[in-house]
């Protein structure tokens, strides 16, 4: 597919990166020459600077045979109106992303009175996902998958559950639920395992599980599984907001600390009910004071990666809380999963993971579509849900005798409000939904499980 990217900021590069990867035909356009060198450099990719919203600069980039147009620029506005003009000038599928909390009520509108094919809000979508992690602390990473009736959740093995030396095969009987183990990091290896792997101690687990027995899981391996009652947030930035009124809305006590006076007031009024401090978050003995031994939820905003870092290992030195660590670059990823912060969001990639959601979406043919799509594994393999339309090559086959690619795994099949965990006899039926676990990347129809 022909893609115009408008903006080459973290976000754009991203997105540039992973459909780069899919080998679709990407044009970046950036009013920054240096930013535009630096990614044309790293990426296959065409570049112009330019203004996106200009309609020359757009025939420039081959707007006038272009699929799709996504303009992820610093302004909302701008991201709106390079929007607006393509639509209105070629009729094409538009995607922008709309960051300001304002908005955020009026997004429907918004999409449908411009025509605009998705919104995205990277903030919004990040706050989500800490919620998420916050109603059940135990996990590291949690996905959902069939509005939210199928979990993948990720964790790391320690001595205390007694896993270590304990087969794939032999997982289930010992834990006394339905699971299915998707996927296992070792090191800088990460696999997706058959009935033979042996689990050991400090791997790092993925799971595919309905919500009750993911509960039961950790339940029966001494995890803890209820949510936190209070939580600690520094920084007031955008994503804070968001996840605030989240976590408010689930009974969780919020104390917010940022050094901007003028910040602080905001935060006051637009969060009556939490308790927002005016002061450095990087101060130790402010941290103290205001209970950080205590709190069950550290979550580290600021805009800083080497701030968030730094508070992280910090409150993980003075309390037990649940670690929640934001981080914007993705150069020393390896490191940082050495470092034990918790986990680790990183809104630019949440963001590109809906949009390569949707343009998958859009490749599919009739028979199935593209749901969800999130990159697990440290981004070394992907989780997809395919919702199965109409007949297809896969449905009504036994399992056993589908010729799947390697280093794929089916982790589940959901049916009229039921989680089934495959196995050999199963199949496929019209109406499922159907989660795919591969380092195969570039699936985009459920016929592409299958040998050639």
């Amino acid at each position: 597919m022909k893609i115009i990217i408008i903006g080459c900021g973290k976000v754009g590069f991203a997105l540039a990166e992973g459909l780069t990867q899919e080998n679709h035909d990407v044009t970046i356009i950036d009013s920054s020459a240096e930013r535009l060198q630096d990614a044309t450099e790293e990426l296959d990719a065409m570049s112009i600077v330019g203004n996106g919203s200009s309609i020359n600069t757009l025939l420039e980039a081959g707007a006038a045979d272009t699929d799709i147009i996504i303009a992820v620029t610093g302004s909302d506005e701008l991201n709106l109106l390079c929007c607006l003009i393509a639509k209105k000038q070629w009729d094409c599928h538009t995607i922008a992303r709309v960051r300001n909390p304002i908005y955020n009520k009026e997004i429907d509108l918004i999409k449908e009175s411009l025509g605009i094919s998705m919104i995205i809000n990277p903030e919004l979508a990040a706050s989500a996902e800490i919620a998420r992690l916050l109603r059940f602390p135990s996990a590291i990473k949690i996905d959902t998958f069939a509005k939210g009736r199928v979990e993948l959740l990720k964790f790391r093995i320690k001595p205390e559950f007694h896993l270590d030396q304990i087969s794939i095969a032999e997982l289930p009987r010992k834990v006394k639920c339905d699971i299915l183990v998707a996927g296992i990091e070792r090191g800088e290896d990460a696999h997706i395992p058959n009935g033979n792997f042996v689990l050991q101690n400090g791997d790092l687990l993925s799971i595919i599980a309905s919500p009750k027995n993911a509960a039961a899981f950790f339940h029966n391996i001494g995890l803890k599984t209820n949510q936190v009652k209070n939580c600690m947030i520094i920084g007031g930035g955008t994503i804070a907001v968001y996840l605030a009124r989240q976590l408010l809305e689930m009974k969780i006590r919020v104390v917010i600390i940022d050094k901007n006076p003028k910040r602080c007031q905001e935060l006051s009024e637009y969060l009556p009910e939490a308790v927002i401090i005016c002061g450095d978050g990087t101060n130790r003995k402010l941290l103290l004071e205001e209970n950080l031994e205590g709190v069950e939820a550290f979550v580290a905003l600021t805009n800083m990666d080497e701030e968030n870092i730094m508070l992280s290992l910090f409150a993980r030195g003075h309390s037990q809380s649940k670690l929640i660590t934001k981080v914007n670059r993705m150069s020393f990823d390896n490191i940082l999963d050495q470092l034990d912060l918790g986990s680790i969001i990183y809104p630019k990639y949440i963001t590109a993971d809906y949009i390569l959601r949707y343009i998958r979406a859009m490749q599919n043919s009739i028979g199935s579509n593209v749901e969800t799509l999130c990159h697990i594994l440290d981004g070394k393999a992907e989780a997809l849900e395919f919702c199965i339309l109409e007949n297809s090559p896969v449905v009504g086959i036994s399992l056993k005798d589908l010729q799947l690619k390697s280093n794929l795994l089916l982790g589940c099949i959901h049916r009229k409000g039921k989680v089934l965990i495959p196995r050999g006899n199963d199949t496929i039926q019209v109406g499922d939904t159907v989660i795919v676990v591969t380092t195969q990347k570039g699936l985009d129809d459920i016929q592409d499980i299958l040998k050639k």
